[in-house]
């Protein structure tokens, strides 16, 4: 199974042009696959000998397996394996060659899953707990209100560069996972949360956030010691969020994805069509954006039990 789990990785990055990142996930988890047959001896096992048993036989060695720190698999991650596998399938059934349907392969039944949001209570607090009137301060700030205001995901925000944010039209396109383009749209508030950080660069640097050196003042004139060429990562953003989560007193676990929830689920709240949210957030399938409904239903209820006497 070497050659046809290669044949496909190529296939994956040549003629679908999937990133990097989607490639290196098919060869993680298509490797556990070949681990598998491995262990039965089964090294060699031609597509067409794939049949039902030995599928389920695979799952159950996912089931077992252990990883290095002797963890299990969760049941999310053996079905990333079995995602894997059945577009392996897929893949030599469009060329011709003889294997097992990918079709006959179900998914495991997981639980359902769950969001955490803010309230808006929480939201201010978190705003209000930025001492905006020094650079890095700024920086932090336009951070959490791009993220609230546009629904980002984290790596989306790390990549923004100054050019692409149209700050007239309060509007810019991203690309997300798969490299899908969309367009987001900034709020009146968070465009002027913008213009205030950007006032206070004096560097020509391309990256929208930048890294900040710990000596930085509230002295404008002292940005001039900025490493303004260092684009802010996505590790350094979640430190961001977190430092104010904690001095707002704010006791839920919040990430940068917390604020891409919140930002879904009061739009839903406010009369928004779920097929308009599904395309602001970038989600390929609209099951995925159905996990918000259950939230605002939520929210729902506790408006009838408040105001209902």
């Amino acid at each position: 199974m070497h050659q046809p789990i290669q044949d496909f990785l190529e296939y994956c990055e040549v003629t679908k042009n999937q990133s990097s990142k989607t490639i290196e996930n098919y060869r993680h988890y298509l490797s556990r696959f070949l681990e598998f047959l491995e262990s039965k001896k089964l090294e060699n096992l031609p597509p067409k000998k794939i049949t039902l048993k030995l599928i389920n036989d695979y799952r159950v060695f996912l089931n077992r397996y252990k990883a290095p720190n002797n963890k299990s698999l969760s049941i999310k991650t053996q079905n990333y394996h079995v995602i894997s596998l059945r577009a392996l399938l897929k893949y030599l059934t469009k060329n011709d060659i003889e294997t097992l349907a990918p079709e006959k392969i179900e998914l495991s039944k997981i639980p359902e899953r769950t969001v955490e949001v803010l309230d808006r209570e929480e939201l201010e607090r978190l705003f209000a707990a930025v001492d905006p009137t020094d650079a890095r301060g700024a920086r932090d700030l336009a951070i959490l209100e791009t993220l609230y205001s546009t629904g980002l995901r984290v790596s989306e925000l790390a990549s923004l560069s100054r050019a692409q944010i149209d700050l007239k039209r309060k509007e810019f396109m991203v690309r997300g996972k798969g490299s899908k383009p969309r367009i987001v749209f900034l709020s009146d508030h968070a465009v002027t949360i913008i213009k205030n950080y950007l006032k206070l660069r004096t560097d020509n640097a391309e990256p929208l956030f930048i890294s900040f050196p710990r000596q930085a003042t509230k002295s404008k004139t002292q940005t001039q010691d900025i490493t303004a060429n260092r684009r802010l990562s996505t590790v350094s953003i979640q430190s961001v969020v977190s430092k104010y989560t904690r001095k707002a007193g704010i006791i839920k676990k919040v990430t940068p994805h917390t604020l891409r929830h919140t930002y879904a689920t009061q739009l839903l709240v406010n009369g928004a069509d779920i097929r308009s949210v599904q395309e602001l957030l970038g989600h390929a399938s609209i099951t995925t954006t159905q996990i918000y409904t259950h939230v605002t239903n939520k929210a729902l209820r506790e408006t009838h039990e408040k105001f209902h006497k």
